[in-house]
């Protein structure tokens, strides 16, 4: 079930046979894809991506291919992942009660009776043998499925699988960097792992570096420089105006309660206090002028240590695509995210999945612009109804959690009907609603989100996330509640993404299934 030699069992396997590659819909896939796509060139090696919406396709894959099936992780991941013989296993009948009389010599009866004695004890035996098998199979489940956590990037896993084969590249280090920096922004990790995993991506870039600065094409036009920085806690800033960055970010907008005028007051004060003029830092941020720009980062971590805001700047990287682009990471799985549940154009997922793929290629720059501008559009509307939901007390009260749901008619609701969009603003909506009320219960409590999916199918959307003081790794626990809350309301609920956290329902079932997830959690 684990690959143990990589090169063996994964490397020489996809070289020699066309395989079919299990990809979840997010960053961190998409990144591992593109490591994949130049580690095994087209010529060489046949595959099939096959995007992963939900549990449900692992299973059936299990199902399906049995030991086929690989799976890979790091070694020092203590994920828990049961064995296959553990959760599935083949219901085989044994011929030995069917050749017990012969049509041709029948046996005398005291022998057969016997015979059918000896059959109902071996049958007794199989059924309480299943029975112990079915409820050790149900504990391992429980214990595997009772909390949600991530492991170890998959593009990371990736890189080093080129690593070990002397194969990777500078390309293959930044989308490595792309799938850990998504791991940050979406909060799969803590904080402690991202830092960790940090350090092992700037040894490789200090290699990369240190390999490739006396080659000719270090001062070429079409030169890659990947840079490990302390910068700037802010989204999008460099592509965007520093006003608006400050305004969209969820660490600065919660800090000054920017949905108050209050909030909006402390934002002047800090703009005043690093001296900055309101007309520059309204432009552009390629437009500012070189002085202010020259100590910009600095300036801004020294008035927002004043101002309480000690993380302001975070360990990230950042590339130099030949002379004029510059991009951090962040930057990147923003627009990657924006593409992949584009919902501008009605078009299918698996065409956002291949525009999402094309703009992590340095070669197709244009679709990542684009992508930077999907994402702006989509951090400006997780904003705004982040303020709405809090002005408007949408937040309520069910008891063991937080809940809040967004009506048809919000704007941009069609926008939070994706997974990753709706995770963005219900983490932005509960630290939001703890800095903005002086309830200190609500720090202990997770938050329940639901938007309309798909109105035509009158389906909801429903995310949970747990409460803001939780900072574990096995953190997310309805998983396990959503499953057991939805066998108790009705069968017409779809437990189809990849997280299981997330929870497709009918809309007319919606409350009867948070009065059951009130009663399983209370």
């Amino acid at each position: 079930m684990f690959i143990t030699d990589i090169r063996k069992e994964f490397y020489d396997v996809v070289v020699n046979q066309r395989v079919a590659l299990l990809v979840s819909l997010d960053i961190d896939a998409l990144c591992a894809c593109k490591i994949l796509q130049a580690l095994f060139h087209c010529d060489q090696v046949q595959y099939t991506l096959v995007p992963v919406t939900g549990w449900q396709d692992l299973g059936t894959a299990f199902l399906e291919h049995k030991e086929q099936v690989k799976l890979m992780i790091k070694q020092d991941d203590d994920l828990g992942v049961p064995s296959y013989d553990d959760i599935f296993r083949d219901e085989e009948e044994e011929s030995g009660d069917s050749g017990n009389e012969s049509d041709g010599d029948p046996e005398p009866s005291g022998k057969r009776r016997r015979y059918e004695e000896g059959a109902v004890e071996r049958r007794i035996e199989r059924q309480r043998a299943k029975r112990e098998w079915e409820a050790r199979r149900r504990e391992i489940l429980f214990d595997y499925e009772q909390y949600e956590y991530h492991g170890t990037s998959a593009a990371m896993m990736i890189f080093e699988l080129a690593w070990v084969l002397t194969k990777d590249t500078k390309d293959m280090l930044w989308w490595a960097v792309i799938g850990l920096t998504d791991q940050w922004v979406h909060d799969k990790i803590t904080h402690m792992k991202y830092v960790t995993d940090i350090a092992t991506l700037q040894r490789h870039v200090s290699r990369h570096n240190h390999r490739n600065e006396d080659e000719e094409n270090s001062l070429s036009i079409d030169c890659m420089r990947i840079s490990f920085e302390y910068d700037l806690r802010l989204a999008l800033y460099q592509h965007w105006s520093l006003y608006e960055s400050i305004c969209n970010s969820s660490y600065s907008s919660c800090h000054f309660k920017l949905w108050s005028m209050h909030g909006q007051k402390k934002l002047q004060e800090f703009l005043a206090d690093m001296g900055l003029p309101l007309k520059q830092v309204k432009q552009k941020f390629n437009s500012m002028d070189m002085s202010i720009k020259e100590n910009l980062r600095e300036v801004i971590e020294e008035s927002s240590n004043k101002y309480g805001m000690k993380d302001i700047r975070i360990q990230t990287f950042g590339v130099h695509f030949g002379f004029n682009n510059r991009f951090l990471a962040s930057d990147v799985v923003h627009a990657a995210a924006a593409l992949l549940e584009n919902t501008e154009k009605d078009e299918s997922p698996g065409d956002n999945f291949i525009k999402a793929l094309d703009c992590l290629s340095r070669s197709n720059l244009e679709r990542l612009h684009g992508g930077i501008a999907l994402a702006k559009k989509k951090l400006m509307a997780i904003q705004q109804t982040v303020a709405s939901c809090i002005c408007t007390n949408l937040i309520l009260s069910q008891g063991p959690f937080l809940y809040c749901y967004l009506l048809e008619g919000t704007p941009d609701v069609k926008l939070f009907s994706k997974p990753m969009a709706l995770t963005l603003l219900c983490k932005y909506l509960l630290k939001a609603f703890v800095c903005s009320t002086r309830n200190k219960r609500c720090k202990l409590l997770p938050l329940i989100m639901a938007a309309p999916m798909d109105v035509e199918k009158g389906t909801v959307l429903v995310l949970g996330i747990p409460p803001e003081s939780d900072t574990s790794d096995k953190k997310n626990f309805f998983g396990r509640a959503f499953e057991k809350a939805a066998e108790s309301t009705s069968s017409r609920t779809l437990h189809d993404h990849f997280d299981t956290s997330i929870i497709e329902l009918k809309m007319e079932d919606r409350t009867k299934f948070l009065d059951a997830l009130i009663t399983l959690l209370s």
